[in-house]
């Protein structure tokens, strides 16, 4: 059975922190915290607070952190980057499966208590921007390889656009949290990503986890959007 990544009985919803300011990265956390499973931090605000960031937007919530670092170097050298933040406790530590299969293995083995999850394709990226980058596949082809390829070097978690849900589950099986980030309720804007799909599609097509950032935190009031959403996604599981 899939890892069930919901908390307490709250939105399988990860807010992006997308901030460089501790104290508004926190007081979102807060806002949130009744409504959602976790709340991402990303490189931004991890590179300037370190530790800290983790620490503080966790608060005394209990709430998972999705710490999106996106590692991606030699084997060893992401090893020791793994094994130093398994010490603040995230729940989820990213690293980009294009890293390959040692790259994944050794940060697995470092961070055994942490839940490795690979980053397939960017959802900034579509089909033209990976021909661009010598790929040589479609953005489905090329995030159920290394979907396959993360998960069998120890991976386990997978992120792809809410596009690739339905095809990289059928590939990894159900005992793979998916975590799908390009989630915008109906009628938002794009902005700058290119693969994107509803929060409803994306749980009905077998996502684990949503990330969410812009709708919440660019509300006038985040824990008000947090808790329309996640009552949404309560409906649409009913």
């Amino acid at each position: 059975m899939t890892p069930d990544p919901v908390r307490a009985g709250r939105a399988p919803i990860a807010v992006a922190l997308d901030t460089p300011d501790l104290d508004e990265a926190s007081r979102w956390a807060r806002l949130v915290e009744p409504h959602v499973s976790a709340v991402k931090v990303g490189l931004e605000l991890f590179t300037r607070y370190g530790p800290d960031a983790v620490a503080s937007v966790r608060g005394g919530s209990g709430l998972d952190v999705f710490l999106d670092l996106k590692l991606h170097d030699i084997p060893n050298t992401v090893a020791g980057a793994a094994r130093a933040v398994a010490r603040v406790r995230p729940t989820y530590l990213t690293v980009h499966a294009a890293g390959g299969r040692a790259m994944i293995r050794a940060a697995a083995d470092a961070a055994p208590d942490v839940l490795i999850t690979a980053v397939t394709v960017l959802t900034s990226l579509d089909d033209g921007a990976i021909a661009d980058m010598g790929f040589g596949a479609t953005v489905v082809d090329a995030v159920r390889r290394l979907a396959v390829l993360a998960v069998d070097a120890g991976a386990r978690a997978v992120v792809c656009s809410p596009q690739e849900v339905a095809a990289v589950r059928a590939e990894v099986g159900p005992d793979v949290v998916l975590i799908t980030p390009g989630v915008r309720p109906a009628g938002t804007a794009l902005q700058d990503q290119a693969r994107v799909g509803t929060p409803e599609r994306a749980l009905a097509d077998g996502a684990n986890l949503l990330v969410i950032g812009r709708p919440v935190i660019r509300a006038a009031d985040p824990g008000a959007a947090a808790a329309s959403l996640a009552a949404q996604l309560r409906r649409a599981l009913a």
